[in-house]
């Protein structure tokens, strides 16, 4: 604070307070007073009533407003970036079930009716054959839904295209429902509790508890296609064949057979059976292998007696070793199908190798009848069905979701199913896609859109105060805190597909949930290295845990999605909706225009054109172009500097070359993506782009300092050291990439926001950026993700003294062990320089990373560049500074 004393005769002294450019008020003056330590006082006071009325202290005469909602950002008094006393494990929260999925039949319809949708299996390559299976419902499947195409994932590289085809309405009388319900809970319990067909008696349709514990109503059933009509029936033929089977019947009823084989007839380990019976069906094998088994034929050929039979494997005497060996196929082991397997063989074997499938031979007097007519076709299919049915339940809470969203707002018809289904899958699914892309690219919007609206709603706040309530409105925190009261967390799946975990009706969730029971049913420990091994329970409610992050995640990544299926306005929308405002009003901008004349006496310090000339755009506005170089040192003028604009043009610059790496990388993974935005959007970047366009030149500051870091800086940067030298080059100055954030700020703000205009100058910045950088990124994450790799021990240690950080950094493992040490007046500085060494003596003695960032860069396919959503229309602010009124 600056105070300049002044004695007018009888008047007493004054006080004049100087403020920092960045502050909202340039200079008080305060009134005569009859001693110096009074006039401080009532400058003082008058500065501090007046920075209170311009909303640069709150209430309690501190720095900052008050976290309450007065932005229209969803924000109350108790919104923090502080996580302090939140459970480290999560919320819990309910998993949402399909509406459609969930409309039960009773048994007073008769007959009922289903709409049916028949399931195509399409394999690559057509080395199975499948049964053909439709689903059954009693509510019609949404458009999107039931034509749904899901590619499923076998081993040795095999798939399967799956698609529902609509085919009517069918009809059921009771006895088929009866039917129906029972072969479907038989083949739940085939595949997912198979241990209950060891017993020679199995129970089906008993149990009261199904209908009322099921979280969803379908039937998976086999069909018969018509290829006339493209129509399908039901196989009741099949299904009767199968719930015929002994097992089902009780002690009673069972009818003994001839217990030694005659003719047609073979002896089982449970009694004699025709050979039609024991042909595709399903056995159980004891002693040997104890394991079910598909019948897939007799073997022709090949008994007991056999030289080159299993018998020496058999562990038991056969009795009749005269029987033909039947050929069988394991029961499958039910696998998520949703993501890649990983290669099992090299590439040559895999191929070799597609056409092939196991079969063994077993001696009929080893095996026990099951399952007449389940045959190994129908086995292949029911094994893709859970994987399908889960994916399809995903796809019908996008449907719901979205026509929550067309309901609320008409941009949201505008968006696809498919994209708010990526929208609301974590990586921990493992489904080939997920929401981490359109996270990067929606953080970036919600950052740029809400920082704006901050930009233009304060005019008085700095950059500091500008980022500290944008930082309240974007926290996950808050996210989370907007999700959960528009109920978006009901749809989030972030949990791997348990086929295991697989329930329908005939099988239903064994553990009842209620809020008496649902502590201890979901206990979680609260020891975070616990919880990588931790198993969630799957309960009757759907309950599962999700971290505030990822719930927040969810939300940046549905903005994301609103911008690439239709735009900024339908983003906006969506925002709104979920109570952030990011609206602004023209003469907002405006009023900002006007306000930049205030800067015009300035531009006699800098050759004004030959500026415009290098941004590549003439300014209407010239007062922001100059603000835009006025570093907070200088205070000869009327008060401001460059760092609102920074701020500005910081948000928008991350949006754009955002969106550029997300358009012209489509395949980068997500934390790839992620890293190259670091790598792009930071000051060093924006530091090189300052020197190569010679911005340094029309800087306008009053600090010696800063102007000798900048000259040190240009000169290394124009004659850079040799390359492997020792030596690290000087510290760029922060200033230097400030200046091009405020330039674009400038320039966002002198075309009305016409980011179309701001995209090309962008796109010429690019090429310094390409140019200076190394593709690195912090030595701190490459010297510990190379530690990582080769299970190398990394150690930090540091001291202080005298303001002075000493730090020591240590790479322990089996054939390395390297030290280096730095010091800095920044702790974080310090471990960076330390680590820096250590990584470049590592990559000296030949370690290095599998793959650097560049390296990924050049064997990723590049699509053209595209400024994702931009549909927005430029405000109006053509009236030059000629027409302005005069700012004095």
């Amino acid at each position: 604070m600056n105070i300049v004393q002044n004695f007018p005769v009888m008047r007493g002294t004054v006080c004049h307070i100087n403020l920092p450019p960045s502050a909202p008020l340039r200079r008080v003056i305060g009134t005569p007073q009859s001693s110096l330590e009074a006039a401080k006082k009532d400058a003082c006071l008058k500065a501090i009533e007046m920075l209170h009325k311009k909303g640069a202290l709150n209430d309690y005469l501190l720095v900052g407003q008050d976290d309450v909602d007065v932005d229209g950002m969803g924000l109350d008094s108790s919104d923090s970036d502080s996580c302090e006393g939140e459970d480290p494990r999560g919320e819990l929260h309910e998993m949402q079930v399909p509406a459609v999925l969930k409309e039960p039949w009773t048994n007073l319809e008769n007959p009922v009716h289903f709409y049916s949708y028949y399931i195509e299996f399409i394999p690559h390559p057509e080395d199975r054959d499948y049964k053909k299976f439709g689903l059954f419902v009693k509510a019609a499947l949404p458009e999107e839904a039931e034509r749904m195409e899901l590619k499923l994932h076998l081993a040795r590289g095999r798939s399967v295209m799956t698609k529902f085809v609509p085919s009517g309405v069918a009809e059921f009388d009771k006895d088929e429902i009866v039917l129906a319900q029972n072969f479907q809970e038989m083949y739940l319990k085939v595949i997912l509790d198979r241990s209950k067909f060891v017993p020679e008696s199995v129970s089906l349709g008993k149990s009261n508890t199904c209908e009322s514990n099921s979280l969803t109503f379908y039937l998976l059933l086999p069909v018969i296609l018509h290829d006339s009509d493209k129509k399908i029936t039901v196989d009741w033929k099949i299904i009767r064949r199968c719930l015929s089977s002994p097992i089902f019947r009780t002690p009673e009823d069972a009818v003994e057979k001839e217990n030694f084989p005659l003719g047609d007839n073979l002896l089982l380990a449970n009694g004699c059976r025709s050979i039609s019976e024991v042909k595709d069906s399903l056995v159980y094998a004891t002693p040997y292998k104890q394991g079910f088994f598909f019948i897939t034929g007799i073997v022709d050929g090949k008994s007991g007696y056999s030289p080159h039979s299993e018998t020496s494997r058999f562990r038991v005497q056969l009795k009749y070793p005269e029987q033909p060996l039947l050929q069988a196929k394991p029961l499958f082991g039910l696998r998520n199908l949703l993501h890649n397997r990983k290669p099992e063989d090299s590439v040559s074997k895999t191929e070799s190798r597609k056409l092939e499938e196991y079969f063994t031979d077993l001696p009929p007097e080893l095996c026990q009848l099951k399952i007449i007519g389940f045959s190994k076709d129908i086995g292949s299919s029911i094994s893709l069905l859970p994987s399908i049915m889960h994916r399809l339940e995903n796809f019908l809470l996008a449907i719901e979701l979205k026509k929550t969203f067309s309901a609320a707002f008409p941009e949201g018809a505008e968006i696809t199913c498919d994209r708010v289904l990526e929208a609301l899958t974590t990586e921990k699914c493992q489904e080939g896609f997920s929401l981490e892309r359109l996270e990067v690219l929606g953080d970036a919007f919600l950052k740029f859109a809400v920082g704006r609206r901050l930009f233009l709603l304060h005019d008085t706040l700095d950059e500091g105060e500008l980022t500290r309530k944008r930082s309240n409105v974007v926290n996950n925190s808050n996210l989370c805190k907007l999700a959960t009261r528009s109920k978006l967390q009901v749809y989030i799946r972030d949990q791997s597909f348990d086929p295991l975990k697989f329930y329908a009706f005939g099988r239903p969730c064994p553990i009842i949930c209620n809020k008496q029971n649902e502590g201890s049913t979901h206990s979680r420990s609260s020891n975070l290295a616990d919880r990588a091994s931790f198993n969630e329970v799957r309960c009757s409610k759907g309950h599962h845990w999700l971290d505030k992050k990822t719930i927040a995640d969810v939300v940046e990544a549905l903005v994301g999605a609103f911008i690439v299926d239709s735009g900024f306005k339908a983003a906006t929308s969506f925002l709104r909706w979920i109570g952030i405002q990011v609206d602004f009003e023209a003469s907002q901008v405006s009023n900002v225009c006007i306000a930049s004349t205030r800067y015009l006496p300035l531009r006699a310090r800098m050759d004004i054109g030959a500026l415009e000339n290098l941004l590549g755009h003439q300014f209407l506005h010239r007062g922001l172009l100059l603000q835009a170089f006025v570093h907070p040192s200088y205070n000869q003028h009327g008060g401001g500097c460059y760092q609102r604009l920074e701020f500005l043009g910081d948000a928008v610059l991350d949006y754009l070359i955002t969106s550029y790496l997300y358009s012209v990388y489509p395949k980068l993974k997500p934390g790839q993506l992620t890293d190259l935005r670091s790598v792009f959007v930071n000051n060093k970047a924006f530091a090189n782009v300052a020197v190569d366009r010679s911005f340094h030149q029309f800087l306008i500051c009053d600090s010696s300092g800063l102007t000798k870091a900048i000259k040190i800086y240009v000169d290394s940067v124009k004659n850079p050291a040799p390359e492997g030298s020792p030596h690290e080059g000087p510290k760029y100055p922060k200033a230097l990439g400030d200046l091009v954030e405020s330039c674009v700020g400038a320039i966002l703000l002198d075309t009305g926001f016409n980011l179309n205009l701001v995209w090309k100058i962008m796109l010429s910045f690019l090429d310094p950026i390409m140019r200076f950088s190394s593709f690195q990124l912090s030595p701190i994450r490459e010297l510990t993700e190379l530690c990582q790799s080769h299970n190398w021990v990394l150690r930090t240690s540091a001291s202080k003294k005298d303001r002075i950080f000493s730090v020591e950094v240590q790479v322990n493992g089996e054939d390395v062990c390297v030290t280096d040490s730095a010091t800095n007046l920044n702790k974080k500085e310090a471990i960076r320089i330390a680590s820096q060494r250590i990584f470049a003596k590592l990559k000296a003695q030949g370690y290095k990373l599998k793959s650097s960032l560049e390296e990924v860069l050049k064997s990723s396919c590049k699509m053209e560049a595209k400024l994702i959503g931009y549909d927005e229309t430029p405000i109006d602010v053509t009236t030059p500074d000629a027409k302005l009124p005069n700012w004095k």
